[in-house]
């Protein structure tokens, strides 16, 4: 990405991120101007990033950051966004992993699984499109084949961006469909199959059920299937996000994080907070509905937007 293209991404970013960090911020602002920081205001502070969703045990590390060294005098907004914005980087660095597409598998396997309305249909459109910007063949499978106007939108998706489609009537069997997605992208070189899934929630059991048996008939043409799963998480949600990535890591093995809708929320923290539990990979982050705004995931651009702090 050069300069220019950083420079407009971050702009994006920090849009997109300014509910959460205009909440996050002002919060400390009002704490800290008015007080030093004794026991009291510390404790206060930690109470506030408790509330942004990042976490008890972040919040923790960051409340004792900030008393280092500085306890029981003053400190200012902008030092506070700082320190902020270093823990938080802190906790995401070690999950800040692209999603690496392995050449030598043929084609390299992409499920994608998420609650309903998580965004899972638009990411995958929008991940075809990088996909094919950087010249790989890609098939889009339409295995959410309860909803017709997903199995529509997905088909938009393939034509706005040349990717191969292929899809059944509502309400055919997703785990044949794969089987033969599988066959055919084989037969024709495809070098990325990219799957949408029915949205499911964490708490029925029988749709789990589904998604381990698309596994199963996958892993009937490619042992080694599938060999990413990506789950699309939707930031207003909120904590509900942590028992999504609980669940699905248990039913499907979860190997990287998509998280969608920063935009729309002032709970942006609640990616902090997954990645102190889970340290599962976050592989994109998405902060409004353009193509472009799906981006690879930066812990140090994400950890400065949400704190509101200069990059």
């Amino acid at each position: 990405m050069d300069d220019s293209a950083k420079d407009h991404w971050w702009r994006r970013l920090a849009g997109g991120l300014r509910r959460s960090s205009s909440v996050l911020g002002s919060a400390l602002s009002d704490l800290v101007s008015k007080r030093k920081l004794d026991a009291e205001t510390i404790a206060a502070i930690e109470d506030v990033l408790i509330r942004a969703d990042l976490g008890v045990d972040t919040a923790g590390r960051i409340a004792a950051a900030l008393a280092a060294g500085r306890y029981d005098t003053t400190i200012s907004p902008a030092a506070v966004n700082a320190v902020l914005a270093a823990e938080i980087e802190k906790v995401l660095a070690g999950v800040a992993r692209p999603l690496v597409i392995d050449a030598a598998k043929k084609p390299f396997v992409i499920l994608v699984v998420g609650v309903n309305g998580s965004g899972k249909t638009t990411t995958i459109g929008k991940l075809a499109a990088r996909l094919r910007s950087e010249g790989r063949t890609v098939m889009l499978v339409a295995g959410d084949t309860f909803r017709a106007a997903a199995i529509d939108q997905l088909r938009i998706w393939a034509e706005r961006t040349g990717a191969a489609f292929i899809a059944r009537e509502p309400g055919a069997d997703a785990a044949g469909l794969v089987f033969d997605a599988m066959h055919a992208a084989k037969e024709r070189g495809v070098e990325v199959l990219l799957i949408d899934t029915a949205g499911r929630l964490q708490n029925r059991t029988e749709l789990m059920d589904e998604l381990q048996k698309i596994i199963r008939v996958m892993r009937k043409v490619d042992p080694s299937a599938p060999h990413a799963v990506l789950l699309v998480l939707d930031a207003t949600v909120g904590q509900n996000a942590l028992s999504q990535v609980e669940i699905f890591r248990k039913a499907v093995g979860v190997t990287g994080l998509a998280m969608t809708k920063l935009d729309g929320t002032a709970r942006g923290g609640i990616l902090v907070a997954v990645a102190a539990k889970f340290s599962v990979p976050v592989h994109f982050i998405g902060v409004g509905e353009s193509v472009d705004d799906l981006a690879p995931f930066s812990a140090h651009d994400f950890a400065h937007a949400i704190a509101g702090a200069e990059s």
